[in-house]
């Protein structure tokens, strides 16, 4: 009895087993009968030969390193599978999941793929290309158009996005971290805070958010340096232009004139700065120097430091040598403020400094060395930011990627290059590293090498007229 018992469950169990078998069968409608691989030095291809023609998708991971390949009702009857390796594929595996077929190609760094797909015979080809340039442009906005560019070749894989701006429907500003000098906030921070359509990373700056560069803003100097560099400019009747300048400025009390140290910055030995409206509430100074708070072109209160900064006015703040300078200065004296940029950039509304120049009256001419810029900024290959006028006056802002597997980066010879392929008659470099960054529409748009959005002191925003 018990032998009959166990012959039922046996049958039982083999009747079910059919059944499972010829259900999963009627399902996978297809199947993997080969494969094949090839490789030049142009690209790798996989062939897959099929029973049928399944449906598939195709998907790659986020540091472009794995393509999967997932065949929809399809088995693999293949008994052995070739060894595919190559200098560019690691490992090909496959996976049985439910009624698909999983293929994972895994490369060995990043690359661009495409798949393609024959009825008769059945086959599905993938090909891996070893170089290869792609341009991919949308209409983010009227007058705002936005392309990524994917690049590979020996040099290995770049990635890069491009702004491309008509100024007859946008206007661009700077616009400092939470609107003064002091202190530092994310480039998509200072994109919502000011309704802004995009917004690039801009000027060089110190960790306390000091802007190092000459930075106009609706008329007002609020950031100087010692050097003279380049930057781009909007003079009033909306011309654009990028060019190098520098910053000359006196303060005469009585008669006395002493030179400017600088603009909005820590104020040093010796030095007298200007401190207006855009650097804080108060000069945040200590008690080894002198301020003058002038208003309407005089002396209005002296103080020992840490002075109040009028909207309407400035302090003047002198330590050492230009406070003895400064010693019988009285409240009530008049006071003369000049500050010369040269010409044209006098009349400029807006001025935005960094540099070095990348290109120039169509040609590619990086200006480092002249600028006396450190090597930090000119050696190698970096995340870089960038700025360009095109020849029909659109605004051209292009962001590269840099210090990862799917973008190695730009020496600044190469980013002169790119802006000039997409058009840029004259072309200038922003800070770069890890505060490069382009945000759209409150997105960012490319992989900041930090991992993350980085802080910084200032961003040049894009603004519907």
């Amino acid at each position: 009895m018990r032998l009959i018992f166990r012959r039922a469950v046996v049958a039982t169990f083999i009747f079910i087993f059919v059944l499972q078998a010829a259900a999963m069968a009627a399902t996978q409608t297809g199947s993997l009968m080969g494969i094949r691989f090839h490789g030049n030095e142009i690209r790798d291809r996989i062939v897959f030969d099929l029973s049928g023609s399944p449906q598939y998708t195709v998907t790659k991971s986020e540091d472009g390193k794995e393509i999967v390949i997932e065949f929809a009702d399809t088995a693999a009857s293949i008994a052995s599978r070739p060894d595919i390796k190559s200098d560019m594929i690691r490992q090909v595996s496959f996976a049985s999941v439910g009624n698909k077929l999983r293929v994972t190609i895994s490369l060995n760094g990043a690359a661009a793929y495409t798949v393609q797909k024959l009825a008769n015979p059945a086959r599905v080809f993938i090909d891996i290309p070893k170089e290869y340039e792609r341009v991919t442009s949308e209409d983010a906005a009227p007058g705002l158009k936005h392309t990524t560019y994917i690049r590979k070749d020996g040099r290995g894989m770049l990635t890069a996005h491009l702004l491309e701006i008509d100024r007859s429907r946008y206007k661009l500003q700077p616009a400092l971290a939470n609107g003064e000098i002091l202190g530092c906030e994310k480039v998509s921070g200072i994109s919502d805070d000011t309704g802004a359509v995009a917004a690039i990373n801009a000027s060089y700056f110190a960790p306390d958010g000091e802007i190092i560069g000459i930075t106009k803003i609706d008329g007002t100097i609020v950031s100087t340096t010692y050097f003279t560099r380049t930057g781009f400019a909007v003079f009033p009747d909306g011309t654009a232009a990028i060019g190098s300048f520098g910053y000359n400025g006196t303060v005469t009390i009585g008669k006395v004139t002493v030179p400017v140290s600088g603009v909005d910055c820590e104020r040093g030995e010796n030095n007298l700065i200007i401190y207006n409206r855009y650097f804080d509430g108060t000069t945040g100074t200590n008690a080894f120097g002198r301020e003058f708070v002038v208003q309407g072109g005089r002396v209005t209160a002296i103080n020992s430091a840490n002075s109040a900064i009028p909207v309407n006015g400035v302090v003047i703040s002198v330590h050492g040598s230009s406070r003895d300078a400064f010693t019988g200065v009285c409240v009530g004296d008049k006071v003369t403020i000049c500050e010369d940029l040269g010409e044209p950039w006098n009349k400029a509304d807006l001025l935005m400094g960094a540099g070095p120049t990348l290109v120039r009256s169509g040609n590619v001419q990086v200006t480092a060395q002249e600028e006396q810029f450190p090597g930090d900024i000119t050696n190698g290959r970096a995340p870089r930011t960038a700025l360009g006028i095109m020849a029909n006056g659109h605004i051209l802002l292009a962001v590269v990627d840099g210090r990862q597997d799917n973008s190695i980066g730009c020496t600044l010879t190469e980013m002169g290059e790119l802006m000039r392929k997409f058009g840029a008659v004259d072309a200038m470099n922003f800070d770069g590293g890890g505060s490069s960054e382009m945000v759209l529409g409150g997105r960012v748009m490319n992989n900041p090498s930090d991992g993350a959005e980085r802080s910084v002191g200032c961003a040049l925003i894009v603004l519907k007229k």
